[in-house]
């Protein structure tokens, strides 16, 4: 297949649509059931980039919940605890393969924001992770393959529309990419710098201390921005992304996003919020969108009388600042990416509310020292790896 038309591009009004090689080559992919629009795709082959890399540099099943071409969750296949299933709403599920958990990790980073996502997975698709696709609502999913007990589950999803791509693994895009804006075109070459271990060894804070642990959440923390709209930061912790902040003009703006979207998470798993009494009959969405509530400034939407009855059994008590605090507290070992280097030392105060110890950036600000300092401060460990990967 040389050409796919598409319904329509961004918009509705945007015709005609659709996506071809313009050497006229066969696209790299096949669209096994659904019929995906323009967006999918962008989701679908950032996702796909992100995972594949990860794959490789990690060796472990990535996997990647992405909206509106950014990421809004990114994990690997480490087993998960008993509290994170049953943060991550998988609890309930026979034992997870590999692919599976490292998509219920890249879900549980922001269930809100990956509502309705594109999945991206870097291994074929299995059994487990077809089970856990079915009952979350998405866009649709895209692999290098599928199990054929997989493809039954996901081709029954949406009443057989939920849109199954799959992507040819072997596939190489050529050096050179283009795009067209206003209608000039813009060529670069592609940004094929490989993210590994090896940008870490630059440690300039007095604790040189980045245990292989971190290294690895530094991995994904990279990996994960160089696929996400710039300027954009990332906190990742035991193999997924916790936080991601994206597209904002502001540097400590991205801090600060991705600063409450980790707190976000680790709250989700507190005692008073997995003890939260929801009525039988709450739907998964609703049930994220309450949660999400109840651990924000909003928190009376949800627990006012007329409005906590359909959704708890009981009325909870308030989730008080000072417990929120207390619980924070002992998030501890994040680490912390960013896409280019830190003007302020603003924005390390700001990660270290979120348990932030190890940081990678490249460096190159007038302000270093400052940063460095601020670090030392924090007792941190910070690489410059000397790498900007900004994405747009």
């Amino acid at each position: 297949m040389k050409e796919l038309q598409l319904k329509y591009g961004c918009n509705p009004n945007q015709k005609p649509s659709r996506i071809f090689m313009s050497g006229g080559e066969n696209l790299p992919i096949e669209v096994l059931s659904g019929s995906p629009g323009y967006i999918n795709f962008l989701d679908a082959f950032n996702g796909w980039q992100l995972v594949k890399e990860l794959r490789e540099a990690t060796g472990l099943p990535a996997a990647a919940s992405f909206k509106h071409v950014s990421p809004a969750g990114v994990g690997v296949g480490l087993p998960l605890d008993s509290v994170l299933a049953r943060a991550c709403w998988v609890d309930d599920l026979e034992e997870l393969s590999p692919l599976a958990c490292a998509y219920a990790r890249a879900r549980g980073a922001d269930r809100m924001s990956s509502f309705g996502d594109f999945i991206c997975l870097s291994d074929i698709c299995d059994v487990s992770t077809a089970r856990l696709i079915k009952r979350e609502v998405s866009d649709g999913v895209i692999a290098p393959g599928y199990e054929p007990g997989a493809l039954q589950i996901l081709n029954a999803k949406k009443n057989g529309k939920y849109n199954v791509i799959r992507i040819d693994p072997e596939y190489e895009p050529e050096h050179l990419e283009r795009k067209q804006v206003y209608g000039i075109t813009f060529e670069q070459g592609r940004n094929e710098q490989k993210i590994n271990g090896d940008l870490f060894e630059n440690i300039v804070t007095k604790n040189r201390d980045i245990p292989d642990s971190a290294r690895l959440d530094l991995i994904i923390s990279l990996i994960t921005l160089k696929y996400t709209q710039s300027n954009s930061v990332c906190f990742a912790k035991d193999g997924q992304a916790i936080g991601i902040g994206a597209g904002q003009q502001s540097r400590v703006h991205c801090t600060r996003l991705a600063g409450n979207k980790a707190d976000n998470w680790f709250l989700r798993q507190s005692p008073q919020v997995l003890a939260l009494p929801f009525v039988d009959e709450i739907r998964r969405a609703d049930r994220d969108n309450a949660i999400d509530t109840y651990i924000g400034e909003e928190y009376m939407d949800v627990l006012a009388d007329g409005r906590w009855e359909s959704i708890f059994k009981v009325k909870p008590d308030v989730f008080t600042l000072e417990e929120k605090r207390r619980w924070l507290d002992t998030m501890t070992d994040v680490s912390l990416g960013s896409d280019a280097f830190f003007p302020f030392g603003d924005n390390i105060d700001r990660a270290y509310k979120s348990g932030v110890k190890y940081v990678a950036q490249p460096g190159g600000s007038v302000r270093d020292d400052q940063v460095i300092e601020t670090c030392d401060q924090y007792g941190m460990a910070m690489a410059f790896t000397g790498l900007r990967l900004f994405h747009h």
